[in-house]
């Protein structure tokens, strides 16, 4: 039957990845050992490299390293697999130190071994990855779609699947709904019929999250169907589906502005921003001296330009930048325009190139800044962009950054048009529900490509 072939199938492909991943890591420490040949008298070592790839697997099966990984990201893959062979290393090391058994081992051939695991492993599954979207695309092992919910919804999905042939789907079947009752009869019909047989593989449904009831409607008769039923949203829903599922007072609720950015994750940004922030700051300290006595020479004092902007929940902070414009009062901040005559030829030059922000390292030392995060914009700007775009607040749920993922999109300079200033919250808030350490260095390098260069005055 098909439903038990899939069963098997699947199955079967766990049990294949958790083999081929203990045979690299006896593979990989292996080599290594046969390397150096003054380590590998002992037959600890054989010992200790089975034990490796039988604890490799175990901890890969907890982590959910062995799930399906069809269209989905590589570098989430690849991550999921550095976790697990971290896990699988410290946990070695701990019980080598409880049985007092680390001076048995070269600590040369572990570190060696480690790494030749971890690049071997990581090198195979890029290998598969790779060839397994050559296969879809090429129209094999594909996962057939049955589609539930209204035509809009359908086409869009529809088209998804059509525009990513390597994620290995195809659409079996349409069922357009008509928001009557008959439609329920005839999803009863094809759910009773599909229990033990079926000619699809998975059941995608379209709606808008207003109709959670006609969801719920369907999930309640598509529950004798033992297949992956997913649930996709309009789009502009997505935001409300952004949540982590808490408890509180014994009632489940959703945090509907969850962000990664919590608990161990902000001990992890805190710790990139402090020694990633230093070693920033001790690079650049020249050139910061270099522009600090142009500053001087040119414009005179202060080198420095400050002023006040709101930071992490709101509280206010003071911003550092060298100083680009001759000295001025105003009453309101009045952003630099083309051709604005306070900005002097120095001035223009560090704005172009971006090099009046680097004092802003120092902020990130102190805990006020971080090196990525949204942009913090001028106080009366926040006052009054707060009143135009109702989720403008939601960018200082974290501490602001010397570059961010709307600044490296072009989203920079000039906030005088609402429309534009929404497109820039709305990359700022993506960041922020979307944070992890590998996307904080992709901007990082992305600034160092194209984030320096200010096309805006």
């Amino acid at each position: 039957m098909v439903a038990a072939k899939n069963s098997q199938s699947s199955d079967w492909l766990r049990r294949a990845m958790r083999t081929f991943d203990a045979a690299v890591v006896v593979t990989s420490a292996c080599i290594v050992l046969w390397l150096m040949p003054q380590a590998s008298s002992s037959s600890d070592y054989l010992f200790l490299i089975l034990i490796g790839s039988l604890l490799f697997t175990t901890v890969g099966e907890l982590v959910s390293l062995y799930q399906p990984w069809r269209g989905r990201s590589l570098y989430t893959m690849l991550g999921v697999y550095t976790l697990t062979w971290v896990v699988t290393i410290t946990l070695l090391s701990l019980l080598l130190t409880v049985l007092q058994s680390v001076h048995l081992y070269s600590r040369l051939w572990m570190g060696s071994a480690a790494l030749a695991v971890l690049l071997a492993g990581m090198v195979t599954r890029i290998g598969l990855y790779l060839y397994l979207r050559h296969v879809r695309a090429a129209g094999r092992n594909q996962k057939r779609v049955l589609l539930i919910g209204h035509e809009d919804n359908l086409a869009l999905l529809e088209r998804k699947v059509i525009d990513t042939p390597h994620a290995g789907y195809m659409v079996a079947q349409r069922h357009i709904d008509s928001s009557n009752k008959p439609f329920l009869v005839e999803v009863r019909r094809l759910a009773q019929a599909s229990v033990f047989q079926r000619d699809f593989d998975e059941v995608w449904l379209g709606y808008p999250l207003a109709e959670g009831e006609r969801v719920r409607q369907i999930m309640a008769l598509l529950a004798g169907v033992p297949v992956t039923v997913r649930y996709f949203p309009e789009q502009p829903d997505i935001r409300l589906l952004n949540h982590r599922i808490t408890q509180l007072a014994g009632l489940y609720s959703l945090e509907l502005n969850y962000t990664p950015l919590t608990g161990p994750m902000r001990v992890v940004k805190v710790v990139e921003d402090r020694v990633l922030g230093l070693v920033l700051f001790i690079v650049f300290m020249p050139v910061m001296l270099v522009i600090a006595l142009l500053v001087r020479w040119k414009m005179g004092a202060p080198v420095l330009f400050k002023q006040e902007r709101h930071g992490l929940d709101g509280k206010r902070f003071k911003i550092y930048k060298f100083r680009t414009m001759t000295l001025h009062r105003s009453e309101s901040t009045q952003q630099a325009t083309y051709n604005d005559p306070r900005v002097t030829p120095l001035g223009a030059f560090l704005r172009r190139t971006s090099l009046d922000e680097l004092p802003q390292l120092y902020n990130v030392l102190q805990g006020r800044m971080s090196l990525v995060g949204p942009r913090p914009h001028a106080m009366d700007h926040n006052d009054h962009y707060k009143n135009h775009i109702d989720i403008y607040m939601q960018r200082h749920r974290v501490k602001p950054g010397m570059t961010g993922w709307a600044q490296v999109n072009g989203l920079r300079g000039i906030a005088d048009d609402v429309a534009l200033m929404e497109k820039r919250v709305e990359y700022d808030l993506y960041y922020i529900d979307n944070w992890t350490l590998r996307f904080d260095l992709k901007i990082l390098v992305m600034t160092l490509t194209r984030g320096f260069v200010n096309h805006q005055p």
